[in-house]
């Protein structure tokens, strides 16, 4: 059963409320780019965000490569191809709040 994807008004609060994210995937996600000290304040930014995603058993798809994670946000299964959904904000929210 596909999860409700957020309508075009939705998708605008998101990224009001959350402007260090943008658009990606021809708005069928959001993404952000966070930069670090240095690779162990990374991976520990990355360990918070993975226990916060098991929770919520919503998990980002991410990149690292030393001080910089890229995290982009998606719902696999919501509308008919994907795209974003209300897992999405309470994982962008969540991640903002613990940078």
């Amino acid at each position: 059963m596909p999860v409700p994807e957020l309508t075009p008004a939705e998708v605008s609060d998101l990224l009001a409320a959350h402007p260090d994210w943008s658009s990606a995937r021809d708005g069928k996600a959001i993404a952000r780019t966070f930069r670090f000290k240095d690779f162990s304040e990374a991976w520990g930014f990355m360990s918070r965000v993975a226990l916060l995603a098991e929770t919520q058993d919503h998990h980002p798809e991410w990149f690292n490569v030393y001080n910089r994670v890229e995290v982009t946000l998606t719902t696999h299964d919501a509308g008919e191809t994907g795209g974003l959904s209300a897992r999405d904000a309470r994982m962008a929210a969540a991640i903002d709040a613990i940078v």
